[in-house]
């Protein structure tokens, strides 16, 4: 899902399948790229270095290393065993170095309370990890809890209160028929408006309106991926919450 495909300007992501003993070459062009292991180990070659990710078992196994490809570099990606990687990625202006993010290095937080309660892999949150329009998070909802709540939006810019950032959910959902739900509702008239039921594998873009929450299916854990990026002139995650919903993260 690059950006043209999507319609809009800056966020783009790939997910790619790679058989044992399975390569994939690719040149990143006007964007830069975090090669995430959803499951299994890869190595990447870039700009003359090699990052051998051990990645994980599964994206429920907990937090894994990436690699950062930055933007006119040409990449490869192999695989011994085979796996399932994510390419997120974002259209921007500076060029900066081939980098290696190691797992024990990336931050994890709580949010919420009881059943509001999720877990967030910060792995190129914007004060994290150093990107130029990338921003890049793994959230973990638990069977039954909502996640991404209360609604809240960033298609506005507002210093320092809200910014503006297309954003793509890829979802991945633990064990058999497994299934979770995903709301957008308008934040300006004819804005984005979806109510839809996800499974493993699906992808739902947010151009602009109030998202949330993401309802995780008593029994299956939930987990999706969040790609963002804007036009702003910070690299900055500002969000405002829905006038209706005055829980905050509490």
């Amino acid at each position: 899902m690059d950006p043209e495909d999507a319609g809009w300007g800056h966020a783009a992501l790939r997910i790619l399948d790679l058989p044992p003993g399975g390569t994939h070459d690719f040149g990143s062009g006007d964007a830069e790229w975090a090669v995430l292991p959803l499951s299994g180990a890869c190595t990447v070659r870039v700009d003359g270095e090699i990052f051998e990710l051990q990645g994980r078992g599964s994206v429920f196994d907990g937090v894994t290393d990436f690699a950062y490809v930055p933007r006119d570099a040409h990449a490869q990606i192999a695989s011994g065993a085979g796996g399932r990687f994510a390419l997120a990625g974002a259209k921007c202006e500076r060029r900066l170095p081939a980098r290696y993010g190691p797992a024990p290095e990336v931050p994890v937080e709580t949010r919420g309370t009881g059943n509001r309660t999720r877990r967030v892999r910060n792995f190129a949150s914007a004060d994290a990890f150093e990107c130029d329009r990338l921003i890049a998070v793994e959230v973990v909802t638990p069977g039954g809890n909502w996640s991404s709540y209360p609604p809240h939006k960033h298609d506005e810019h507002h210093p320092g209160t809200e910014s503006v950032l297309e954003e793509i959910y890829h979802y991945e959902i633990q064990g058999s028929g497994g299934y979770a739900y995903q709301r957008i509702s308008p934040s300006r008239p004819g804005g984005a408006d979806l109510l839809a039921e996800v499974r493993a594998g699906d992808t739902v873009l947010v151009p602009d309106g109030w998202h949330g929450p993401s309802i995780a299916r008593p029994g299956h854990d939930l987990y999706y991926l969040n790609v963002m990026a804007g036009p702003g002139p910070e690299r900055e995650w500002r969000i405002r919450f829905h006038p209706d919903h005055t829980e905050g993260y509490r």
